[in-house]
């Protein structure tokens, strides 16, 4: 919606309303604007602290899969695409906005499927102070490049197998799945691609 200063331009059912409510056509135009208070401005405080909070999330999500790479995925390298740990801290500050407690309710588990297995990576606690009202369950998916797996045939036989380290690709794709502890509602699931 969009909020003019000319009369022609409103809902003509919500002027049609005022009319009826006793108001005259030419107060509609004085400085009392209607609309201004139909749409609400937005609270820049709050855009600010969800910035900051969604950079947060990121940030945890890029540390966990650091610590993966070499404890439990056995690669020295791990390729992410550009801005797909910023799209699922997007989707998780959207699923724990009806949430009583927020983002501070949650407990993401964070996996990572290979060839249709899902590997635990690990158990993010967003805030252990207060009592886990829903849990999310994150798993990225490895990307299913043909090259890739030519490169590593190619490098695990001969001379070049003592020095090389496999790198693992993530796909753009994720599946994000909420699950309330404390409703009979069932759960939400996010394919993000």
């Amino acid at each position: 919606m969009v909020a003019t200063g000319s009369l022609s331009s409103k809902n003509p059912a919500s002027i049609s309303e005022l009319l009826d409510c006793g108001y005259h056509p030419e107060s509609l135009l004085s400085d009392f604007d209607y609309w201004d208070y139909v749409v609400p401005e937005p609270n820049l405080n709050e855009v600010i602290f969800e910035e900051s909070t969604c950079q947060n999330l990121v940030k945890m999500l890029e540390n966990c899969l650091s610590k993966s790479k070499q404890t439990k995925l056995g690669c020295s390298k791990v390729l992410v695409p550009e801005k797909l740990t910023q799209r699922i801290a997007q989707d998780v500050l959207r699923l724990s906005s009806t949430e009583p407690c927020g983002l501070r309710g949650c407990v993401m588990h964070v996996n990572l499927e290979i060839e249709n297995v899902c590997k635990k990576l690990d158990r993010i606690v967003c805030d252990s102070s207060v009592v886990p009202t829903f849990e999310l369950t994150l798993v990225f998916k490895q990307e299913n490049c043909s090259w890739t797996s030519f490169r590593d045939f190619f490098f695990s036989k001969g001379r070049f197998s003592s020095g090389f380290r496999r790198t693992l690709i993530l796909s753009s794709g994720f599946r994000l799945v909420k699950k309330k502890l404390y409703s009979l509602i069932g759960t939400t699931v996010i394919e993000g691609s």
